[in-house]
């Protein structure tokens, strides 16, 4: 099985990063996939989306194509996203932009929000009513928002704050336990063929 976390910050060394770092270590620790690799967003080095990704542009295949078979082998995704002015980053919304239902369609994600501070529910709220109605990703009902984050999930135990690290890593941990079991699910339901059609393929 086959997990990619998506870091949506353009930032480099972003709190964003460190969480899908720690996010692919504990899959990988905890064996709840065989793969975990980071499709990270830092300095945003996909342009906003225009019609040539629909006419098959040379420019947007030699972009996409890296991305878009690392997404078809993927049977789940994890979102870890900040909070940007109440808002998800621009590169992480043009990335669903550019995802079709060939890439993410029926396979299951899981929100991580990050805020420097007590915030981080816009970003979970605008994902889940904005993001899928084409490209048909699935989130999952748990999502995770991890609060004041410079003081969590740190490499180094004396940055952390005690309390609130050791209750993120158990959420995140039995969050990833969940999505592993839709992941395991939802590989039936694309299988069955019903989830395809040529009549309906946007949703309304």
């Amino acid at each position: 099985m086959q997990f990619t976390i998506i870091s949506g910050s353009h930032r480099q060394a972003s709190q964003s990063s460190k969480v899908a770092r720690f996010v692919q270590a504990t899959l990988l620790k905890n064996k709840l996939c065989e793969k975990a690799e980071i499709l990270d967003l830092a300095n945003n080095p996909l342009p906003l989306w225009d019609q040539g990704v629909w006419d098959g542009d040379e420019k947007w295949k030699k972009l996409l194509t890296p991305i878009q078979t690392q997404c078809q082998n993927s049977d789940a995704f994890v979102i870890v996203t900040p909070e940007w002015h109440g808002q998800v980053p621009a590169g992480l919304k043009n990335l669903f932009l550019l995802l079709s239902k060939n890439e993410v369609g029926h396979k299951p994600a899981m929100i991580v929000a990050v805020s420097s501070a007590d915030g981080g529910a816009y970003p979970v709220a605008e994902l889940r009513m904005s993001s899928y109605k084409n490209n048909r990703i699935c989130y999952i009902p748990d999502h995770v928002i991890v609060r004041n984050v410079e003081k969590v999930l740190n490499d180094n135990a004396a940055d952390n704050n005690a309390s609130a690290d050791e209750y993120f890593r158990g959420r995140i941990l039995w969050t990833l336990g969940v999505l592993k079991e839709y992941a395991v699910a939802m590989k039936q339901v694309r299988a069955s063929g019903n989830v395809i059609s040529k009549a309906y393929g946007n949703g309304m």
